[in-house]
């Protein structure tokens, strides 16, 4: 069903159903990264004398590290340069680092959510480091959310749920809301069994996050900081 808008919304829920914590992506969601992600990874595939597409470079921005470079390049490359590039690939993105900001109303969102007795948890498949560097954009430290977990945190990372399974868990929650970027974070919310609010500001576009399963799509969580939407 769609709204007056014509963006999907969420089905009618018993009050039994609603979640009671938020699960955040943080690279194209709460941080304009997707694209700075994509730069360092061609630089980081170039230093290699490789040159995959960027289009497919871009795809493949918020499915973990550990899975892109196959996906991207083979698994021929994987087994060979895998790890070297992950390293590489940080390298570049501390470097661009100054010029990631922050989505306008991001915190916004997160304040809201918190005032109306929500969890909000961090469930990002980024590297420790650079979700820290996303909560000093944000202005915040990770003790002001109920949980902030990243790809250290577990064995398998995006599609599969664990992240988010973490995070739900850490925050103490019954049941989630996934707010993401990518088809992977929905694809991972599904798994969990939990409704995924999708924004478009990652570069996936409404009809593929829709296919992929998200119960609504909006621009990005500025969107959402202005009207109702967690039902």
């Amino acid at each position: 069903m769609t709204n007056a808008s014509g963006h999907r919304e969420s089905p009618d829920r018993d009050e039994s159903t609603l979640a009671d914590t938020v699960l955040l992506d943080v690279d194209g969601t709460l941080i304009d990264s997707t694209y700075f992600h994509a730069l360092a990874w061609i630089r980081a595939f170039a230093a290699h004398d490789l040159a995959p597409d960027w289009w497919r470079v871009h795809r493949t921005v918020g499915m973990g590290g550990d899975l892109l470079v196959g996906e991207v390049c083979g698994r021929d490359v994987e087994d060979r340069l895998g790890d070297e590039l992950r390293a590489d690939w940080a390298d570049r993105y501390r470097q661009l680092l100054p010029e990631v900001r922050v989505f306008p109303r991001a915190r916004t969102l997160i304040d809201q959510l918190q005032q109306a007795g929500h969890r909000v948890a961090l469930a990002s498949s980024g590297a420790e480091e650079f979700t820290e560097a996303a909560l000093r954009m944000l202005g915040m430290t990770g003790d002001e959310l109920a949980a902030v977990t990243s790809s250290e945190d577990v064995d398998r990372s995006k599609p599969e749920p664990d992240i988010l399974a973490t995070a739900l868990q850490r925050a103490g929650g019954a049941g989630a809301v996934v707010v993401g970027d990518t088809v992977w974070d929905v694809e991972s919310a599904n798994r969990l069994g939990a409704r995924c609010v999708a924004v478009r500001s990652g570069g996936f576009s409404e009809a593929e996050l829709t296919a992929a399963g998200a119960v609504e799509v909006v621009d990005d969580v500025g969107e959402l900081a202005t009207r109702h939407w967690l039902l």
